[in-house]
């Protein structure tokens, strides 16, 4: 079973969460398996349980092992971006991009048709490469397990970002950045590399709570939440025509650092 190849952490972090929902402590756990519970909070602690074991706490808390291994599989991680090939793909049929982004928003069969002008057969049908090219891992009714991890991004100059640049980055910034929860930054600076360093890092911090706020507000009603895009460019650049005015001396010297960041409906 695929979930059960799920590091012991990632099973005893989704296992615990299933105690607290079902109101089950350490001490009533204890009490229910025979041990301390001194001796149960070593083992959780300990970060490492047998199936036996596993299988012994879900029995006596009324937990689904088979949930707990389900959900433990689906927050393994998975890859950081696609390959070079897998990527080809997805820029070869514009219908089948779209579907992959819509996967990885994790848009329903159901919310694909209703927005697009796919019928349900060519969406099922690009599931279904989708699913060959190993974004996802389609599953009964349509449904689906992305196979990349929150932190998935494009390669570099690769298909998909070449892709943008074409065709997405114009279109994206023609808009007025002035709705509710719209920002749109242009922020010069003149850092040492280690420096830069550092807000690259906390650009990463940025995306990994944007993705766990998109995850928590996947719960809510489809009327409740808008689709919004967060795009990021941070290099040492200067705009070409300020370069243009630069004193000879000083051209060599250049370190211009700026920073874009900007979000959009």
């Amino acid at each position: 079973m695929e979930a059960q190849l799920s590091s012991p952490e990632l099973l005893l972090n989704v296992l615990r969460t299933e105690l607290r929902a079902a109101g089950v402590t350490y001490k009533i756990l204890a009490e229910r398996i025979g041990m301390s519970e001194s001796s149960v909070k070593r083992m959780f602690g300990q970060k490492d349980m047998s199936l036996s074991r596993l299988a012994q706490i879900c029995k006596a808390s009324g937990i689904a092992m088979e949930d707990v291994l389900r959900q433990a599989a689906d927050v393994a991680p998975h890859s950081d971006n696609l390959t070079l090939a897998q990527e080809k793909s997805l820029i070869a049929e514009p219908k089948l991009l779209l579907v992959a982004i819509c996967c990885l928003g994790h848009w329903t069969l159901e919310q694909i048709v209703d927005t697009y002008e796919i019928s349900q057969a060519e969406t099922i049908l690009h599931l279904v490469a989708l699913d060959k090219l190993e974004l996802i891992e389609l599953r009964p009714n349509n449904r689906y397990r992305l196979n990349v991890s929150p932190a998935f991004h494009w390669l570099p100059d690769g298909p998909v970002q070449q892709f943008f640049r074409d065709y997405v980055v114009s279109d994206y910034f023609n808009g007025r950045f002035d709705h509710v929860g719209e920002t749109l930054l242009c922020v010069p600076a003149r850092v040492s590399s280690r420096s830069a360093q550092e807000v690259v890092q906390k650009i990463q911090q940025l995306v990994a709570e944007l993705a766990r706020l998109h995850q928590e507000d996947r719960k809510l009603r489809p009327e409740e939440i808008d689709g919004f895009t967060l795009l990021v460019g941070f290099r040492s650049w200067e705009f070409s025509a300020f370069t243009a005015l630069r004193r000879p001396e000083s051209k060599p010297a250049m370190t211009s650092i700026t920073h874009q960041i900007a979000t959009k409906k």
